[in-house]
């Protein structure tokens, strides 16, 4: 169902309620539950607090809480659900503390563009005069510049109205997290159910811009395409991939995606380009026209020189975000709805016929080794996965390996940060567990996390195993916050210099697992590494989680 028509049966059911519950009964608690689920806010991602427990009086039976025991772990989950759904999640945090806590995840949803509700409690209004325990003194300002909009609302009455604005500007391009404060005592107050609207929230390019687009992609010899996570997020593969075929481009995915936005194992697929300026313009060397879809051009981790584009190359863009629109250093840009935008471009006559580009140069089998290398067990993974099973990973410095040994082939099969900020994936696993539960009911979510970065949100197995949501997580265990040593020596460290803060000796993942309500083993060899992955992905059992701790080199 798409957001109009999603909203025009919301509605109805507003008219419904308005209809039969006197003006005279209904709260502020009433006015937001009904205008919640309308839109399709039914489930609610919470560690709870004093001050939120108003809201939650007389819950809902059609109401879902979804509980995480670290705020972190509650937007993480939020994140990969409203991603999974396509549709704002509701997150309710306490207040300061709470918030604060959660800081690292709202970033992550702020870069992932994830569409996210926010509610924070707050101390009654009556005792706000006096500085009162657990109240935040600033509440909007705390989580910005890292929301859309955030505001704690003048009088309870507007309480409603504003979760409603909330959600809109969460659902408008470019999607993410907004803020609102509420005080506890508001909950109770009167206020007036919203009336029915309908808003759209998809945006289109302006037609003369995809023109010229379009005509500099008919002109080019050798295209290039530079595909981002906007394109998965907008509902636009299938009409990428029709597009890259009608100008037989390469296609290359940009640096640090969080969503895989063309099939892998696809004849036109080149590759990654990593974050680095001159090994870009080295890899697009030779293409005439790069059109960025859904990426900025581009996402750098480390300082670079020189150009921009490979000499002879022209830029064009298309984005949903206007800010990275501006700070583009050059070319043409469209904004608007990737998706939208891509079918306008189809629309076109057919370009000139242009020869196929060569195909990427496969890699090599990997081999069995001991400790087991992160290419063995990625190409494993792979021989026993179903192309239809969803890939959630946090593991920074196995990326670039899962990257050649482990193609995504479908859309929303991958899910990472593109914040580079850790924590999000072990809760964002089981947010979109929850999410395709009804929609896509046999794919399996398989977690890939590094060791360091799953100690982030390692509560997360509690809520996967209360839950029993059929996840297998695979912890790639080199005891070490491996990332960070792979890039020292950009800071002009020796390959013999220790680097501190980062060896991680001695966890017992195992024992964290179980003690969660987890399954789990330890695998360090070739042939048991098979059997573990082969009984994780078969299991009869399929509503418990698993946890498979890889020894890697």
């Amino acid at each position: 169902m798409s957001t109009s028509q999603s909203t025009q049966a919301a509605a109805a059911t507003s008219s419904r309620s308005s209809s039969t519950t006197p003006s005279s009964t209904i709260t502020v608690r009433d006015a937001v539950l009904d205008f919640m689920r309308r839109v399709g806010m039914t489930s609610v991602f919470g560690n709870p607090g004093s001050t939120e427990l108003p809201m939650f009086r007389d819950f809902p039976e059609d109401f879902r809480y979804v509980l995480g025991l670290q705020e972190a772990v509650v937007v993480g989950m939020a994140d990969g659900y409203a991603q999974a759904t396509r549709n704002a999640a509701m997150v309710n945090l306490h207040s300061a503390a709470g918030v604060g806590n959660a800081m690292g995840n709202i970033f992550t949803a702020f870069k992932n563009r994830t569409p996210m509700v926010i509610t924070a409690g707050q101390q009654a209004r009556s005792i706000l005069p006096f500085d009162p325990f657990l109240f935040s003194a600033q509440a909007t300002e705390l989580p910005k510049p890292y929301v859309k909009w955030s505001v704690e609302p003048a009088r309870a009455a507007d309480v409603p109205l504003a979760i409603a604005r909330a959600y809109y500007i969460a659902m408008m391009p470019p999607r993410g997290p907004v803020l609102v404060s509420i005080p506890a005592d508001d909950w109770d107050q009167p206020a007036e159910l919203l009336a029915p609207r309908t808003v759209s929230t998809e945006l289109r390019a302006e037609p003369f811009v995809l023109d010229q687009i379009g005509a500099m992609l008919d002109a080019s010899k050798r295209p290039a395409f530079v595909v981002g996570a906007a394109v998965d997020r907008d509902n636009a593969w299938d009409a990428v991939v029709q597009l890259a075929e009608r100008h037989n481009a390469r296609v290359f995915a940009a640096p640090m995606s969080g969503r895989c936005s063309f099939p892998e194992d696809h004849r036109l697929f080149a590759g990654f380009l990593p974050a680095m300026r001159e090994k870009i313009v080295g890899l697009l060397d030779g293409h005439d026209c790069i059109f960025a879809l859904g990426a900025p051009a581009f996402t750098y981790h480390v300082e670079g020189n020189g150009p921009h584009l490979p000499p002879g190359a022209v830029l064009c863009q298309l984005t949903d975000d206007p800010t990275t629109a501006a700070w583009t250093p050059s070319g043409t840009a469209a904004v608007g709805s990737i998706r939208l935008s891509v079918l306008d471009l189809l629309s076109r006559a057919a370009p000139p016929a242009r020869p196929l580009p060569a195909p990427r140069v496969p890699r090599p089998r990997a081999a069995p080794t001991s400790p087991l290398s992160v290419a063995y067990v990625m190409q494993t993974l792979t021989e026993l996965r179903k192309p239809s099973d969803i890939i959630v990973e946090e593991a920074p410095s196995a990326r670039s390996v899962m990257q050649n040994y482990l193609p995504i082939t479908q859309s929303e099969g991958f899910f990472t940060m593109d914040s580079g900020g850790l924590g999000y994936g072990m809760p964002a696993a089981l947010g979109v567990a929850l999410g395709v539960a009804s929609t896509k009911p046999d794919a399996r979510i398989i977690g890939i996390f590094g060791d360091g970065s799953s100690m982030y949100s390692i509560q997360s197995l509690w809520s996967a195993a209360q839950m029993q949501l059929p996840i297998t997580f695979v912890i790639l265990n080199n005891g070490r916050y491996a990332a960070l040593q792979d890039f020292a020596p950009v800071f002009g460290f020796s390959a013999t210099d220790v680097v501190q803060g980062t060896e991680l000796p001695a966890i017992d993942f195992v024992g964290l697992a179980q003690a969660q309500g987890c399954t789990a083993l330890r695998v360090a060899d070739a042939s048991a590494l098979r059997d573990a992955l082969q009984m994780a992905l078969s299991r009869k059992d399929t509503h418990k989680p698993m946890l498979i701790d890889v020894e890697v080199a």
